[in-house]
C-alpha cells in the first residue's frame, strides 16, 4: 500500500538540513531502486524552486511499504529526524487516484 510522509520543518533549519541531504536523498533513491516511490520532494518556504535562505517548510514522500508500522519505522530512521530538521511528521495510508 502507498504512504504519504508528510513532514513539517522546524524553523532556520536549512543547515541541519543540508548537512544530512546526502544521505537522506540515498534512502530515497534505494526506495526508488526498488521501484517502490512516487514522489518526494521538500515545500520550499518562497513561491520559487530555488529558495536560498529561506529554505523550506516541510517535506513530502509518498512510498509503498508493507504497513503503516512499516512507514513509520522507515520515517523515524530519516536523517532529517535524527538531525532535527523535521518537527512534526505525519504518516498515513495514501490511495493514488490519478495518474492512472
Amino acid at each position: 500500500m502507498l504512504y504519504a510522509i508528510i513532514a513539517e520543518d522546524n524553523d532556520n533549519s536549512l543547515d541541519k538540513r543540508l548537512s544530512v541531504r546526502a544521505h537522506h536523498l540515498q534512502r530515497l533513491q534505494t526506495l526508488q531502486d526498488q521501484g517502490r516511490l512516487v514522489l518526494a520532494g521538500p515545500h520550499p518556504a518562497t513561491d520559487t524552486n530555488e529558495p536560498t535562505e529561506a529554505g523550506f517548510t516541510g517535506s513530502l514522500i509518498v512510498a509503498e511499504f508493507t504497513s503503516l508500522v512499516e512507514a513509520e519505522s522507515w520515517a523515524s530512521d530519516d536523517p532529517y529526524q535524527a538531525a532535527k530538521v523535521y518537527k512534526n511528521v505525519i504518516v498515513k495510508p495514501f490511495k493514488q487516484v490519478f495518474p492512472q
